[in-house]
């Protein structure tokens, strides 16, 4: 059976935990992350875009300092992924330089992906250096996180990012082979499960529960991150990273581990959450031209916005009304209220002059709208 999802993905996230990282704790696995290296690079070449969340910085700091067990004090915790950080960023560099490629370490907490200003920068960062040929090496920011320190995963992540930048496909690559009707380390019928859909509610109580002393999340948590995954229609691969050659393998088409599918189209997904599950912070006014513009698929110019309503911040979500007050969209803004007043009524090569920068030539990009 071929992956055709998989194959077709041009965006995928990819995620790999800290017992491969790190070889089950003796130390960063060189080999392994040169040969993830090398396959990324062949994807890239392809033209597709790729962006890798790799735990291990915890792990290795525990390495590094020759501690035998995770602590569980968070100062401890959080001393060891500085160190460990350090290590794992050189290493990665390292790799992807054999192939001309540039890395970029970005490290982020979950609340820089819940806050809308720091989700956007964070989303324009990301694709700018996606567009650049960049390969971003994400990781929690576990140096300064406290809750996630103790309780968060990088599965959790890999499918935040994954939404963040309306990947196709994340890849999930762990120590084991897949997800299995139970755990085959304790129940020798267990069988894999090739395919299914995601946010099944079964595939939660196969998943079963938690992971090795080095790894906080196991299974169940690689199965919660598919079901975050598929809300903005990105489809999950579950697999071992120890497969020779699994990721150009997988992005071939080739059926290897568990295909967890997403049943919602990206756009879809994103302008559903859009339009439910936002509360709306202010009101631009636009013109007969700009609704016209808008319902004909268009992005909101400044210069088809004749007032602003109300106080918010970028990346607010705020409504679109025509002058009588009825709301034509809503979506989520590119510049605060404040600067939204002074372009207001300009044309988009002159936001620049105006406010000393430009982040985006639209107010609102027609991805971040829908029409009311």
């Amino acid at each position: 059976m071929k992956l055709t999802r998989i194959s077709a993905a041009r965006r995928l996230v990819i995620k790999v935990g800290s017992a491969l990282v790190t070889n089950n704790g003796e130390g960063l696995d060189l080999a392994a992350i040169d040969e993830w290296a090398r396959q990324i690079a062949s994807l890239v070449q392809e033209g597709r875009q790729i962006i890798l969340v790799s735990s291990g910085a915890i792990a290795c700091g525990l390495q590094r300092l020759g501690w035998r067990k995770r602590p569980r004090a968070v100062h401890e915790l959080q001393a060891a992924a500085a160190v460990g950080q350090m290590g794992l960023v050189r290493v990665y560099e390292r790799a992807f330089a054999r192939y001309d490629l540039h890395t970029a370490q970005v490290l982020l907490t979950h609340d820089d992906l819940a806050d809308r200003k720091r989700y956007l920068n964070a989303r324009s960062t990301l694709s700018t250096l996606l567009e650049l040929g960049v390969v971003p090496i994400i990781n929690e920011n576990d140096t300064v996180v406290t809750d996630e320190i103790k309780f968060g995963d990088n599965d959790t992540l890999g499918a935040l990012v994954a939404n963040l930048v309306e990947a196709d496909c994340l890849v999930i690559l762990t120590d084991q082979q897949g997800l299995f009707t139970a755990d085959p380390r304790k129940d020798p019928e267990a069988t894999l499960i090739s395919e299914a859909r995601a946010g099944a509610q079964t595939l939660e109580a196969m998943a079963g529960g938690a992971g090795s002393e080095l790894a906080r999340g196991g299974m169940i948590t690689k199965v919660i991150a598919a079901k975050r995954a598929a809300r903005s229609g990105a489809h999950t691969v579950i697999a071992s990273g120890r497969v020779r050659d699994v990721i150009v393998r997988l992005a071939r088409g080739e059926a290897l581990g568990t295909l967890l599918i997403s049943e919602t189209p990206p756009l879809t997904a994103r302008k559903q959450w859009l339009a439910d599950h936002l509360q709306l912070n202010g009101k631009l006014i636009l013109d007969s031209g700009a609704i016209r513009a808008l319902r004909q698929g268009s992005s909101l110019l400044p210069i088809g916005v004749v007032a602003v309503h109300g106080d918010f911040e970028r990346g607010s979500a705020v409504a679109c009304a025509s002058a009588d007050g009825q709301e034509i969209a809503r979506g989520l803004v590119n510049y605060a209220s404040s600067d939204s007043r002074r372009i207001a009524r300009h044309a988009s090569q002159e936001i620049e002059g105006i406010l000393g920068y430009i982040d985006e030539p639209e107010i609102i990009h027609r991805d971040n709208l829908i029409l009311s």
